[in-house]
């Protein structure tokens, strides 16, 4: 009773002292300096509601200054910062320069953390917000982020990361009012499922960039939808730890004609059907750089067949792919002609003949070469065939890969004269001897030879 009567009077005293609707800067400024509660008055009135004559007002402090980024004036609040008064102070703040363009709130204060209110607060003051990140944070839920679907038309980049309160009911509102988002960023979001990409998927046509990650209701239906429907805008692709199934590969593969960048992460129920229809979808003719790490669906037939289907990709990064062997490694080198960066980490079916199988095999425009924690490669004297050598490699980095030792670098100096820089970490079985037919081969300089393991002399 008590409180409801201070806050109505408060309201009525404030109103008849000043009419902030009407004023500029300075006494919206100085009004919000009074007190915590004179400040959440201040910070909901509406942008629109305000007159801009004074545009050189004098804004309400806090601790921390604006960064000026991108054009726009951007603030990061964090742990105990991260807090409704914050907010609120920075609505007030910026208004009179136009309002945050860019905000990011990084987990929050346990006892009086960010809030739905605090998010009020910035779509009421900052109706030109085009970035907004909420990461770890508990207290936010759908009716903050509607609040900014409905105050914040511009926004263009929207990345939440572990907010459980947040469902698909908010997606749905920023769907409507955010039209011109371009880059979308879920992880760890439990109530976040297919409905809210679909709506996204209808109302926004310009999205670029999408990066899901560990969402538990979200399937083929959500992904399926953002990529039919953003088949000539979208650029960029993250999806890790999905339950997606092969149907979104496929619709990857037909609808990706847009894509450049693709990283798959974690797909359990993704097997090489998926990546054997991906690649044969002919849809991914602009694909450049493609990563995949632990999805069992990379074999031997469905890399050849990336290989084949993306024609300009020249960056492959393939990570704890147990099922691939040399056959598949070849066979995807003698494919991708545009290939200039191969990077292989914990693919441990890939011995010798893979290794060296895939430098003979690539095409003129490979410059660099990645093995990490490979455990498959053993040191054995093969006599390479006598083949032109592979004059574009200038870049090799070998590391924890026990079984690369002597005979294996002074083959790879001969058939790789143009090296310039060699990067060797944790070979126990490098010594001068395979050193110097490294050196001796040489038809350019080597500029960087880092050694993180004693040779053995």
């Amino acid at each position: 009773m008590h409180s409801c009567f201070q806050a109505d009077l408060t309201s009525r005293v404030f109103g008849s002292w000043v009419d902030l609707r009407l004023s500029g800067g300075q006494e919206r400024s100085s009004c919000a300096c009074v007190s915590k509660r004179w400040l959440t008055l201040v910070s909901n009135i509406h942008r629109d509601e305000i007159n801009n004559n004074n545009k050189g007002g004098v804004v309400y402090k806090v601790e921390d200054q604006d960064v000026e980024g991108d054009g726009y004036l951007s603030r990061i609040l964090e742990g105990k910062k991260a807090t409704n008064v914050r907010l609120a102070a920075i609505a007030v703040g910026t208004a009179s320069r136009g309002g945050l363009g860019k905000l990011s709130i990084r987990g929050s204060n346990s006892t009086c953390g960010a809030t739905n209110v605090g998010l009020r607060a910035i779509s009421r003051g900052c109706p030109s917000l085009r970035v907004l990140s909420l990461w770890d944070s508990s207290s936010v839920g759908d009716e903050g982020l509607c609040e900014i679907a409905d105050g914040c038309h511009q926004l263009e980049k929207l990345d939440l990361c572990h907010c459980p309160a947040i469902t698909d009911k908010s997606l749905l509102a920023v769907a409507k009012g955010c039209p011109n988002l371009k880059d979308l960023t879920i992880e760890g979001c439990a109530n976040i499922g297919n409905e809210g990409l679909q709506a996204l998927a209808r109302c926004c046509p310009n999205l670029k960039a999408i990066s899901i990650k560990d969402c538990p209701l979200i399937g083929d239906q959500g992904i399926v939808s953002m990529l039919s429907s953003a088949s000539f805008t979208l650029t960029k692709i993250k999806l890790q730890a999905l339950n997606i199934t092969d149907v979104s590969l496929a619709v990857i593969g037909h609808y990706g004609k847009a894509v450049t960048n693709l990283s798959l992460i974690s797909l359990p129920n993704v097997s090489e059907k998926g990546f054997w229809v991906m690649g044969n979808g002919h849809g991914l003719q602009k694909l450049k750089s493609f990563a995949v790490t632990s999805c069992r669906g990379v074999t031997d037939l469905g890399l050849e067949a990336v290989g084949k289907g993306c024609p300009n990709l020249k960056q492959l990064c393939l990570h704890k792919c147990a099922l691939l062997s040399d056959k598949g490694l070849v066979s995807f080198a003698k494919t991708a002609s545009s290939l200039e960066s191969l990077q292989l980490e914990e693919c441990h079916r890939i011995t010798q003949f893979g290794f060296f199988g895939s430098l003979l095999n690539c095409g003129a425009k490979l410059k660099a070469f990645s093995l990490v924690n490979c455990y498959g490669i053993k040191d054995l004297n093969l006599r390479l065939p006598s083949v032109l050598p592979c004059k574009s490699l200038r870049s090799l980095f070998i590391r924890n890969c026990p079984g690369f030792g002597d005979a294996s670098l002074a083959a790879l100096g001969k058939l790789c004269p143009q090296l310039q820089h060699v990067e060797l970490s944790g070979l126990h079985g490098i010594s001068d001897a395979g050193f110097l037919p490294l050196l001796e081969t040489r038809e350019a300089d080597l500029v960087k030879v880092p050694y993180h393991q004693r040779p053995k002399i």
